[in-house]
C-alpha cells in the first residue's frame, strides 16, 4: 500500500482542480484496458479517490465487475488481461494526480524543491528507482512535465513507470 504524507484537504483540492483540468482539456489518461463503462466511470472514480479516499478505494472501483477489460489483443494474439491490472492503473493515476498536487502545494507555498522518496515497498526495486530516492525536483517542472505527459512516460521520469513505488513529498 501506498503512503501519501502529505495527502490533506488542501493537497486533495489540488488533486481534485488537476483531475478537473485533464478532464476539460480532453486529456484525461484513458487505459485502453477500461472496457466502455470503465471509461464512462473513470473520471468520477478518480475524483472520488482524490476527494475522500486512496488508492485502495480507487482499485476497488476498477475491480467492480465491468469497469476492466478481461482479454486485450497483443502482438501474438488475444491475451488475458493481467489480474493486476486494476490495482496498476490505480496505483499509477492516483499517484500522478498526488504529485501534481504536492508540486502544487510547494508552488504556493515558495518552495524550490520536492524530494522523490519510496511510497510503496516493491520487492524487486528497479536501480534506476532506487537511484531517483532523495532526489530534489523543481515542482514547477515535474507538475508541467506531467501535465503534458498523461499516462506512464514523462520527460523528467517521474514516476518512472508502473510499479515503481516512487512519490514526492514536501522538503
Amino acid at each position: 500500500m501506498f503512503t501519501f504524507p502529505n495527502l490533506d484537504a488542501r493537497t486533495r483540492a489540488f488533486m481534485l482542480e488537476e483531475i478537473e483540468r485533464d478532464i476539460a482539456q480532453g486529456t484525461l489518461y484513458l487505459s485502453k484496458r477500461l472496457t466502455s463503462a470503465g471509461e464512462r466511470d473513470y473520471a468520477r472514480n478518480l475524483q472520488e479517490a482524490a476527494r475522500a479516499g486512496d488508492v485502495g478505494t480507487f482499485t476497488d472501483a476498477l475491480r467492480k465487475p465491468g469497469q476492466i477489460e478481461t482479454m486485450e489483443m497483443r502482438s501474438t494474439g488475444p491475451a488475458k488481461v493481467p489480474h493486476t491490472a486494476a490495482e496498476t492503473l490505480a496505483e499509477g493515476e492516483f499517484n500522478r494526480f498526488y504529485i501534481r498536487a504536492v508540486c502544487r502545494c510547494a508552488i504556493a507555498d515558495d518552495l524550490e524543491e520536492v524530494i522523490v522518496f519510496r511510497a510503496k515497498e516493491v520487492s524487486n526495486p528497479r536501480p534506476a528507482s532506487e537511484a531517483m530516492i532523495g532526489a530534489a525536483k523543481d515542482p514547477h517542472r515535474l507538475l508541467k512535465d506531467l501535465q503534458a505527459n498523461p499516462g506512464t512516460d514523462t520527460a523528467l521520469g517521474l514516476p518512472p513507470g508502473p510499479n515503481s513505488g516512487l512519490s514526492v513529498q514536501l522538503p
